[in-house]
């Protein structure tokens, strides 16, 4: 894997010395999100492999370029997941239904963490961050740099490694990344309620100061559904507390699965997404469109027309923000803009990683 390293690093330095800039690729599945695409391609998909894995420590590492379901699937062999329960958001169809010309999108590991995007399991287990134990990147001179290491304890003051996740490949390409894995839970069961929005949420935070083994939520069109995961005592108890309707595993793991890839009637709308992160108390926001609540009444997924400023408003009064996830116009920005002393921390991460500024221009703030 050197050549394909020293390829890529010789890329980078060519872009550099030209005045041009590189859009880092891994497989495209995520190339909807964030800001508008530009810069030569920097394609990390051939950089691909599991490098090490060691059950009993709960640690993997492997290359940028390895297709996520490869390591899903590894760790799933051994009883283990990654817990935060990324999106893939691929588009692979079968060879013969597919149209001549039509191209695929295969997950990476490397945009996995660069997305920084989790699953329904997010509120409980955590962010794609806190998982993130050490990097190795090429920088904006296409030197190697690494971060982290491969174990907790690793970091004593500003942990650089954790700050790729989420990044959108503004600060570096990903070659390798280390990180933390958990066991799979040893029961799940999944129940529905019927119960308006204001209900479920003031449920949701109730249940949430419990010891209850809750794993994810989601609120929809009247339908409350809540997974439990744990030892089965834990979730057999916590099932005949709550009541509610009993979901049999099959149809339980496919209506998970599908909402964690955005392919429920809710995300089908060809009206602009957006993605809005408040406290969990908040009432259900005043807003036209179409609502889903998830984590616990934390994240709120809307289908609307309304313009940023109204949306980022609405977030900002329920303490929190909003990103315009899917379609919509971008010329406002993706992400809700950040204060001046903020914008400065991010210029001078950029500056020190990527002096010239090559990488991924626009793709999270218009800024850099």
């Amino acid at each position: 894997m050197n050549d394909t390293i020293q390829s890529l690093a010789a890329q980078i330095q060519s872009a550099q010395a030209r005045g041009a800039t590189l859009r880092i690729r891994g497989g495209g599945s995520k190339d909807f999100y964030g800001g508008a695409l530009a810069g030569e391609l920097l394609e990390l998909g051939q950089y691909r492999g599991i490098i090490e894995y060691e059950p009993s420590e709960l640690v993997l590492t492997a290359r940028a370029g390895t297709p996520l379901v490869e390591i899903e699937n590894t760790l799933r062999e051994q009883g283990q997941m990654l817990a935060f329960e990324p999106p893939h958001f691929s588009v692979t169809p079968a060879p013969a239904a597919a149209p001549a010309g039509t191209a695929s999108a295969m997950a990476t590991f490397g945009g996995c963490i660069a997305a920084g995007l989790s699953g329904p399991r997010r509120a409980s287990a955590g962010s794609v961050r806190d998982f993130v134990l050490g990097v190795r990147v090429l920088n904006g001179e296409g030197r190697e740099l690494r971060f982290g290491g491969k174990v907790m304890k690793n970091v004593a003051g500003f942990d650089v490694s954790r700050l790729f996740a989420g990044s959108l490949g503004t600060l570096g390409a990903l070659l390798d990344v280390s990180i933390k894995v958990l066991p799979l839970p040893a029961a799940e069961a999944t129940l529905r309620f019927e119960h308006s929005a204001a209900t479920a949420i003031r449920l949701l935070n109730e249940w949430g100061g419990k010891p209850l083994p809750l794993s994810a939520s989601a609120w929809h069109d009247g339908v409350l559904s809540l997974r439990l995961s744990g030892a089965h005592a834990a979730v057999n108890a916590a099932s005949q507390q709550l009541g509610g309707e009993r979901v049999d595993a099959t149809t339980a793991a496919g209506y998970w699965r599908e909402l964690r890839e955005h392919r429920t009637g809710f995300f089908a709308s060809d009206t602009p997404l957006w993605r809005l992160s408040v406290k969990s108390s908040t009432p259900p926001l005043a807003l036209a469109g179409h609502q889903l609540i998830e984590w616990g009444g934390s994240l709120r997924w809307l289908t609307a027309s309304a313009n940023a400023a109204t949306v980022r408003d609405a977030a900002q009064r329920a303490g929190g923000h909003a990103t315009l996830f899917r379609g919509g116009d971008k010329a406002a920005g993706v992400f809700q803009p950040l204060s001046p002393a903020l914008m400065t921390l991010h210029r001078n991460l950029k500056r020190a990683i990527d002096p010239a500024g090559i990488f991924n221009p626009g793709r999270l703030y218009p800024e850099f």
